[in-house]
Protein backbone atom coordinates (compact mmCIF):
# COMPACT_ATOMS: atom_id res chain seq x y z
CA UNK A 1 0.00 0.00 0.00
CA UNK A 2 1.14 3.70 -0.62
CA UNK A 3 2.21 6.26 1.91
CA UNK A 4 0.29 9.23 2.83
CA UNK A 5 -3.92 8.80 3.55
CA UNK A 6 -3.58 5.62 1.81
CA UNK A 7 -4.16 3.32 4.37
CA UNK A 8 -5.29 -0.78 4.97
CA UNK A 9 -7.65 -2.20 7.46
CA UNK A 10 -5.06 -3.57 9.47
CA UNK A 11 -3.85 -0.02 9.79
CA UNK A 12 -7.33 1.08 10.63
CA UNK A 13 -7.22 -1.52 13.22
CA UNK A 14 -4.68 -0.96 14.90
CA UNK A 15 -4.61 3.34 14.95
CA UNK A 16 -8.04 2.06 17.39
CA UNK A 17 -5.75 2.49 20.90
CA UNK A 18 -8.76 4.67 22.42
CA UNK A 19 -11.78 2.02 21.25
CA UNK A 20 -11.98 -0.09 24.30
CA UNK A 21 -11.81 3.13 26.12
CA UNK A 22 -14.31 4.83 24.19
CA UNK A 23 -16.88 1.61 24.25
CA UNK A 24 -16.62 1.25 27.90
CA UNK A 25 -17.04 4.85 28.34
CA UNK A 26 -20.29 5.24 26.14
CA UNK A 27 -21.61 2.12 27.82
CA UNK A 28 -21.42 3.57 31.52
CA UNK A 29 -22.53 6.70 29.92
CA UNK A 30 -26.07 5.02 29.17
CA UNK A 31 -26.39 3.06 31.81
CA UNK A 32 -25.54 5.83 34.91
CA UNK A 33 -27.82 8.26 32.63
CA UNK A 34 -30.69 5.78 32.62
CA UNK A 35 -30.07 5.15 36.73
CA UNK A 36 -30.08 8.79 37.49
CA UNK A 37 -33.12 10.15 34.91
CA UNK A 38 -35.79 10.10 37.57
CA UNK A 39 -33.22 11.34 40.31
CA UNK A 40 -32.67 15.05 38.16
CA UNK A 41 -33.06 16.29 35.04
CA UNK A 42 -30.02 18.20 35.52
CA UNK A 43 -27.67 15.45 35.93
CA UNK A 44 -29.21 13.87 33.36
CA UNK A 45 -26.98 13.26 30.29
CA UNK A 46 -28.50 10.67 27.79
CA UNK A 47 -26.91 9.03 24.68
CA UNK A 48 -29.37 11.48 22.83
CA UNK A 49 -28.71 14.32 23.94
CA UNK A 50 -24.78 13.51 23.09
CA UNK A 51 -25.23 13.52 19.50
CA UNK A 52 -22.52 15.18 17.56
CA UNK A 53 -23.60 16.17 13.77
CA UNK A 54 -20.17 17.55 13.20
CA UNK A 55 -18.39 13.93 13.80
CA UNK A 56 -16.61 13.04 10.44
CA UNK A 57 -17.47 9.61 8.89
CA UNK A 58 -20.48 7.21 8.84
CA UNK A 59 -22.10 7.57 12.55
CA UNK A 60 -25.11 9.91 12.52
CA UNK A 61 -25.26 9.65 16.43
CA UNK A 62 -23.29 8.32 19.25
CA UNK A 63 -25.61 5.23 19.07
CA UNK A 64 -24.53 4.38 15.88
CA UNK A 65 -20.84 4.84 16.89
CA UNK A 66 -21.33 2.42 20.15
CA UNK A 67 -23.49 -0.05 18.24
CA UNK A 68 -20.44 -0.08 15.99
CA UNK A 69 -17.50 -0.02 18.49
CA UNK A 70 -19.51 -3.07 20.31
CA UNK A 71 -19.08 -5.01 17.30
CA UNK A 72 -15.80 -4.79 16.93
CA UNK A 73 -14.65 -5.31 21.03
CA UNK A 74 -14.14 -8.29 23.07
CA UNK A 75 -17.49 -8.38 25.13
CA UNK A 76 -16.02 -10.47 28.16
CA UNK A 77 -13.83 -7.11 28.86
CA UNK A 78 -16.63 -4.81 27.96
CA UNK A 79 -18.95 -6.27 30.30
CA UNK A 80 -15.94 -6.15 33.19
CA UNK A 81 -14.45 -2.43 32.62
CA UNK A 82 -18.07 -1.18 33.01
CA UNK A 83 -18.67 -2.91 36.38
CA UNK A 84 -15.44 -1.03 37.21
CA UNK A 85 -16.23 2.04 35.68
CA UNK A 86 -20.04 2.30 37.19
CA UNK A 87 -18.38 2.15 41.03
CA UNK A 88 -16.81 5.45 40.26
CA UNK A 89 -17.51 8.57 42.35
CA UNK A 90 -20.05 11.08 40.74
CA UNK A 91 -17.25 13.56 39.92
CA UNK A 92 -14.95 10.82 38.37
CA UNK A 93 -17.49 9.89 36.40
CA UNK A 94 -18.30 13.61 35.54
CA UNK A 95 -14.60 13.54 34.34
CA UNK A 96 -14.99 10.54 32.71
CA UNK A 97 -17.54 12.51 30.52
CA UNK A 98 -15.72 15.37 29.94
CA UNK A 99 -12.65 13.22 28.54
CA UNK A 100 -15.49 11.45 26.16
CA UNK A 101 -16.61 14.64 24.71
CA UNK A 102 -13.08 15.30 23.81
CA UNK A 103 -12.57 11.99 22.22
CA UNK A 104 -15.06 11.79 20.09
CA UNK A 105 -13.90 15.11 18.69
CA UNK A 106 -10.32 14.31 17.68
CA UNK A 107 -12.04 10.37 16.78
CA UNK A 108 -12.66 11.10 13.02
CA UNK A 109 -14.30 7.01 11.99
CA UNK A 110 -14.49 6.54 8.76
CA UNK A 111 -17.55 6.16 6.87
CA UNK A 112 -19.13 3.08 4.97
CA UNK A 113 -17.82 3.71 1.72
CA UNK A 114 -14.66 4.55 2.92
CA UNK A 115 -13.95 1.26 5.11
CA UNK A 116 -15.26 -0.24 1.45
CA UNK A 117 -12.47 1.31 -0.52
CA UNK A 118 -10.05 0.56 2.29
CA UNK A 119 -10.82 -3.25 1.74
CA UNK A 120 -11.13 -3.39 -1.76
CA UNK A 121 -7.64 -1.89 -1.79
CA UNK A 122 -6.19 -4.19 0.40
CA UNK A 123 -7.46 -7.18 -1.89
CA UNK A 124 -6.18 -6.00 -5.06
CA UNK A 125 -2.69 -6.03 -3.52
CA UNK A 126 -1.09 -8.99 -4.31
CA UNK A 127 1.29 -9.13 -1.43
CA UNK A 128 -1.30 -9.00 1.32
CA UNK A 129 -1.35 -11.63 3.53
CA UNK A 130 -3.78 -14.52 3.93
CA UNK A 131 -5.31 -13.20 7.36
CA UNK A 132 -5.54 -9.61 6.43
CA UNK A 133 -7.07 -10.64 3.22
CA UNK A 134 -9.78 -12.62 5.26
CA UNK A 135 -9.99 -9.64 7.31
CA UNK A 136 -10.77 -7.41 4.67
CA UNK A 137 -13.16 -9.51 2.95
CA UNK A 138 -14.81 -10.57 6.84
CA UNK A 139 -15.73 -6.67 6.77
CA UNK A 140 -17.05 -6.32 3.54
CA UNK A 141 -19.47 -9.12 4.32
CA UNK A 142 -20.44 -7.06 7.12
CA UNK A 143 -20.46 -3.97 5.07
CA UNK A 144 -22.94 -4.95 2.63
CA UNK A 145 -25.57 -5.63 4.84
CA UNK A 146 -27.86 -2.60 3.68
CA UNK A 147 -28.82 -2.06 0.33
CA UNK A 148 -27.32 0.96 -0.18
CA UNK A 149 -24.20 -0.08 0.98
CA UNK A 150 -24.09 -3.17 -1.76
CA UNK A 151 -24.96 -0.56 -4.70
CA UNK A 152 -22.14 1.26 -3.66
CA UNK A 153 -19.76 -1.77 -3.84
CA UNK A 154 -20.68 -1.61 -7.36
CA UNK A 155 -19.99 1.85 -8.20
CA UNK A 156 -16.40 1.73 -6.87
CA UNK A 157 -15.66 -1.13 -8.75
CA UNK A 158 -15.63 -3.67 -5.71
CA UNK A 159 -17.90 -6.42 -7.34
CA UNK A 160 -15.22 -7.11 -10.11
CA UNK A 161 -12.08 -7.23 -7.40
CA UNK A 162 -14.27 -9.86 -4.76
CA UNK A 163 -14.95 -11.92 -8.23
CA UNK A 164 -11.76 -12.22 -8.54
CA UNK A 165 -10.93 -13.75 -5.41
CA UNK A 166 -13.52 -16.52 -6.48
CA UNK A 167 -10.01 -18.13 -8.61
CA UNK A 168 -8.06 -17.35 -5.45
CA UNK A 169 -5.89 -21.20 -4.07
CA UNK A 170 -7.70 -21.01 -0.61
CA UNK A 171 -11.00 -21.88 -0.27
CA UNK A 172 -11.63 -20.06 3.03
CA UNK A 173 -11.05 -17.03 0.66
CA UNK A 174 -13.69 -18.05 -2.31
CA UNK A 175 -16.25 -18.80 0.06
CA UNK A 176 -15.75 -15.53 1.65
CA UNK A 177 -15.88 -13.87 -1.68
CA UNK A 178 -19.07 -15.58 -2.90
CA UNK A 179 -21.10 -15.32 0.47
CA UNK A 180 -20.33 -11.26 -0.07
CA UNK A 181 -21.29 -11.84 -4.14
CA UNK A 182 -24.42 -13.44 -2.54
CA UNK A 183 -25.50 -10.92 -0.27
CA UNK A 184 -24.99 -7.76 -2.20
CA UNK A 185 -25.52 -9.04 -6.18
CA UNK A 186 -29.02 -10.13 -6.36
CA UNK A 187 -30.18 -9.39 -10.26
CA UNK A 188 -27.21 -7.39 -10.66
CA UNK A 189 -26.39 -7.83 -14.62
CA UNK A 190 -22.65 -6.70 -13.54
CA UNK A 191 -22.10 -9.69 -11.91
CA UNK A 192 -23.13 -12.05 -14.78
CA UNK A 193 -21.14 -9.99 -17.41
CA UNK A 194 -18.04 -10.35 -15.43
CA UNK A 195 -18.40 -14.34 -15.49
CA UNK A 196 -18.82 -14.91 -11.89
CA UNK A 197 -21.55 -17.90 -12.36
CA UNK A 198 -19.86 -20.29 -14.04
CA UNK A 199 -16.80 -19.46 -11.24
CA UNK A 200 -19.92 -20.52 -8.71
CA UNK A 201 -21.46 -23.10 -10.48
CA UNK A 202 -18.25 -24.60 -9.66
CA UNK A 203 -17.47 -23.88 -6.26
CA UNK A 204 -20.64 -25.48 -6.22
CA UNK A 205 -19.08 -29.09 -6.97
CA UNK A 206 -16.81 -28.60 -4.20
CA UNK A 207 -15.78 -31.20 -1.64
CA UNK A 208 -15.53 -28.64 1.41
CA UNK A 209 -19.23 -28.23 2.63
CA UNK A 210 -18.70 -24.36 3.41
CA UNK A 211 -17.90 -23.55 0.05
CA UNK A 212 -20.37 -25.69 -1.95
CA UNK A 213 -22.98 -23.73 0.22
CA UNK A 214 -21.64 -20.29 -0.60
CA UNK A 215 -21.18 -21.13 -3.74
CA UNK A 216 -25.23 -22.25 -4.50
CA UNK A 217 -26.05 -19.53 -2.07
CA UNK A 218 -24.75 -16.94 -4.62
CA UNK A 219 -25.94 -19.00 -7.55
CA UNK A 220 -29.46 -18.68 -6.68
CA UNK A 221 -29.23 -15.21 -5.62
CA UNK A 222 -28.10 -14.27 -8.78
CA UNK A 223 -30.51 -15.61 -10.91
CA UNK A 224 -33.32 -15.72 -9.08
CA UNK A 225 -35.67 -13.16 -10.78
CA UNK A 226 -33.55 -13.01 -13.75
CA UNK A 227 -34.44 -14.71 -16.90
CA UNK A 228 -30.75 -13.84 -18.35
CA UNK A 229 -29.01 -15.43 -15.18
CA UNK A 230 -31.62 -18.39 -15.51
CA UNK A 231 -30.87 -18.62 -19.35
CA UNK A 232 -27.22 -19.16 -18.18
CA UNK A 233 -27.49 -21.08 -15.98
CA UNK A 234 -29.11 -23.82 -17.76
CA UNK A 235 -26.57 -23.24 -20.41
CA UNK A 236 -23.54 -24.22 -17.28
CA UNK A 237 -25.71 -27.35 -16.80
CA UNK A 238 -27.43 -26.00 -13.92
CA UNK A 239 -30.28 -28.97 -14.52
CA UNK A 240 -27.22 -31.50 -14.06
CA UNK A 241 -25.90 -29.70 -11.63
CA UNK A 242 -29.21 -29.94 -9.01
CA UNK A 243 -29.86 -33.52 -10.05
CA UNK A 244 -26.33 -34.31 -8.60
CA UNK A 245 -26.87 -32.32 -5.35
CA UNK A 246 -30.66 -33.65 -4.92
CA UNK A 247 -29.62 -37.65 -5.63
CA UNK A 248 -27.12 -38.18 -3.96
CA UNK A 249 -27.84 -39.15 -0.39
CA UNK A 250 -24.18 -38.06 1.14
CA UNK A 251 -24.93 -34.41 0.15
CA UNK A 252 -24.62 -32.00 2.68
CA UNK A 253 -29.05 -31.58 4.23
CA UNK A 254 -27.94 -28.04 4.01
CA UNK A 255 -27.08 -27.89 0.41
CA UNK A 256 -29.51 -29.58 -0.66
CA UNK A 257 -32.49 -27.56 1.23
CA UNK A 258 -30.37 -24.95 -0.66
CA UNK A 259 -30.94 -26.47 -4.49
CA UNK A 260 -34.08 -28.43 -4.10
CA UNK A 261 -35.79 -24.21 -2.64
CA UNK A 262 -33.74 -23.19 -6.19
CA UNK A 263 -36.11 -25.63 -8.13
CA UNK A 264 -39.11 -24.00 -6.59
CA UNK A 265 -37.74 -20.53 -7.66
CA UNK A 266 -36.72 -22.44 -11.25
CA UNK A 267 -40.71 -23.14 -11.47
CA UNK A 268 -42.50 -19.65 -10.11
CA UNK A 269 -39.93 -17.78 -12.94
CA UNK A 270 -40.59 -20.38 -15.63
CA UNK A 271 -44.17 -19.05 -16.09
CA UNK A 272 -42.79 -16.83 -17.83
CA UNK A 273 -40.61 -18.67 -20.26
CA UNK A 274 -42.93 -21.81 -19.62
CA UNK A 275 -42.40 -23.03 -23.39
CA UNK A 276 -38.45 -22.63 -23.41
CA UNK A 277 -37.54 -24.39 -20.62
CA UNK A 278 -40.89 -26.65 -19.85
CA UNK A 279 -38.23 -29.72 -20.07
CA UNK A 280 -36.48 -28.67 -16.85
CA UNK A 281 -39.64 -29.55 -15.31
CA UNK A 282 -40.73 -32.62 -16.82
CA UNK A 283 -36.92 -34.10 -16.24
CA UNK A 284 -37.83 -37.32 -14.42
CA UNK A 285 -34.63 -38.24 -12.91
CA UNK A 286 -34.23 -34.29 -11.25
CA UNK A 287 -38.44 -34.65 -9.87
CA UNK A 288 -37.99 -38.35 -8.44
CA UNK A 289 -34.70 -37.02 -6.62
CA UNK A 290 -36.82 -34.08 -5.46
CA UNK A 291 -39.87 -36.85 -4.42
CA UNK A 292 -37.19 -38.76 -2.40
CA UNK A 293 -36.86 -35.88 -0.18
CA UNK A 294 -40.24 -36.30 1.23
CA UNK A 295 -38.59 -39.35 2.94
CA UNK A 296 -36.42 -37.30 5.04
CA UNK A 297 -36.86 -37.53 8.58
CA UNK A 298 -35.88 -33.45 8.38
CA UNK A 299 -38.93 -31.63 8.46
CA UNK A 300 -37.51 -28.81 6.85
CA UNK A 301 -36.47 -30.56 3.95
CA UNK A 302 -39.72 -32.57 3.28
CA UNK A 303 -41.98 -29.18 3.48
CA UNK A 304 -39.20 -27.28 1.02
CA UNK A 305 -39.44 -30.00 -1.53
CA UNK A 306 -43.73 -30.53 -1.02
CA UNK A 307 -43.32 -26.22 -2.27
CA UNK A 308 -40.94 -26.94 -4.97
CA UNK A 309 -43.23 -29.65 -6.01
CA UNK A 310 -46.05 -27.62 -5.52
CA UNK A 311 -44.81 -24.78 -7.54
CA UNK A 312 -43.85 -27.21 -10.32
CA UNK A 313 -47.73 -28.72 -10.86
CA UNK A 314 -49.22 -24.57 -10.44
CA UNK A 315 -46.80 -24.13 -13.81
CA UNK A 316 -49.14 -22.44 -17.05
CA UNK A 317 -50.30 -25.09 -19.84
CA UNK A 318 -49.81 -28.49 -20.17
CA UNK A 319 -46.13 -28.03 -18.52
CA UNK A 320 -47.83 -29.06 -15.50
CA UNK A 321 -50.02 -31.62 -16.69
CA UNK A 322 -46.86 -33.33 -18.33
CA UNK A 323 -45.32 -32.89 -15.27
CA UNK A 324 -48.03 -34.75 -13.21
CA UNK A 325 -47.72 -37.53 -15.72
CA UNK A 326 -43.99 -37.59 -14.64
CA UNK A 327 -44.75 -38.13 -10.82
CA UNK A 328 -47.30 -40.20 -11.50
CA UNK A 329 -45.69 -42.69 -13.37
CA UNK A 330 -42.04 -42.05 -12.93
CA UNK A 331 -41.61 -41.00 -9.26
CA UNK A 332 -45.08 -42.88 -7.56
CA UNK A 333 -46.14 -39.43 -6.20
CA UNK A 334 -49.29 -41.12 -4.51
CA UNK A 335 -47.33 -43.78 -2.62
CA UNK A 336 -44.91 -41.22 -1.44
CA UNK A 337 -47.45 -38.65 -0.27
CA UNK A 338 -48.54 -41.56 1.67
CA UNK A 339 -45.74 -42.83 3.06
CA UNK A 340 -45.13 -39.05 3.90
CA UNK A 341 -48.67 -38.91 6.11
CA UNK A 342 -48.60 -42.18 7.56
CA UNK A 343 -44.90 -40.59 9.07
CA UNK A 344 -45.88 -37.14 10.20
CA UNK A 345 -48.65 -39.23 11.89
CA UNK A 346 -46.32 -41.62 13.84
CA UNK A 347 -44.07 -38.57 14.36
CA UNK A 348 -47.09 -36.81 16.31
CA UNK A 349 -47.72 -40.06 18.58
CA UNK A 350 -43.82 -39.17 19.92
CA UNK A 351 -44.23 -35.59 20.70
CA UNK A 352 -45.22 -34.24 24.54
CA UNK A 353 -46.90 -31.53 25.71
CA UNK A 354 -43.08 -29.12 25.47
CA UNK A 355 -42.91 -30.30 21.52
CA UNK A 356 -45.75 -28.11 21.29
CA UNK A 357 -44.11 -26.31 18.00
CA UNK A 358 -42.79 -29.47 16.31
CA UNK A 359 -46.46 -30.58 16.78
CA UNK A 360 -47.77 -27.24 14.90
CA UNK A 361 -44.78 -27.81 12.17
CA UNK A 362 -45.78 -31.56 11.73
CA UNK A 363 -49.69 -30.70 11.22
CA UNK A 364 -48.83 -28.01 9.09
CA UNK A 365 -47.04 -30.02 6.84
CA UNK A 366 -49.63 -32.91 6.39
CA UNK A 367 -52.00 -29.44 5.73
CA UNK A 368 -49.10 -28.59 2.99
CA UNK A 369 -49.01 -32.94 1.49
CA UNK A 370 -52.98 -32.66 1.21
CA UNK A 371 -52.80 -29.70 -0.86
CA UNK A 372 -50.53 -30.65 -3.14
CA UNK A 373 -51.99 -34.09 -3.51
CA UNK A 374 -55.30 -32.47 -4.54
CA UNK A 375 -53.61 -30.35 -6.95
CA UNK A 376 -51.32 -33.10 -8.46
CA UNK A 377 -54.82 -35.34 -9.17
CA UNK A 378 -56.79 -32.48 -10.63
CA UNK A 379 -53.38 -32.06 -13.18
CA UNK A 380 -53.43 -35.48 -14.31
CA UNK A 381 -54.21 -36.46 -17.78
CA UNK A 382 -56.94 -38.76 -17.13
CA UNK A 383 -58.63 -36.06 -13.94
CA UNK A 384 -61.77 -35.36 -14.25
CA UNK A 385 -61.96 -32.09 -12.46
Amino acid sequence: MGEGKECSLASVYSSMANLHLLVVMLMVLAMTSADRLNESSSMSLTIEEEKADDIDGGFSSLDGMLQWAIGHSDPAKLEESAKDVQQLPQDEIKKRQSELKELIQNLHMPSDAELMKIAINDLSNSSLSLEDRHRALQELLVLVEPIHNANDLSKIGGLAVVIQELNHVDPDTRTLAAWILGKSSQNNPEVLELGALSRLMKMVKSDGVEEANKGLYAVSALIRNNLVGQELFFAEAGVQLLQDILSNSTTDIRLQKKAVFLVGDLAVAADLEVEKHGSFFRNGILLKSVVDLTSSSDLDLKEKALLAIKSVLQLKGKTSEAAAGVLNDVCAFDASLERMRQQLRELLTTYTDDDEFQRDYAIDLEALLNEVQLIFHTKLPNSSS
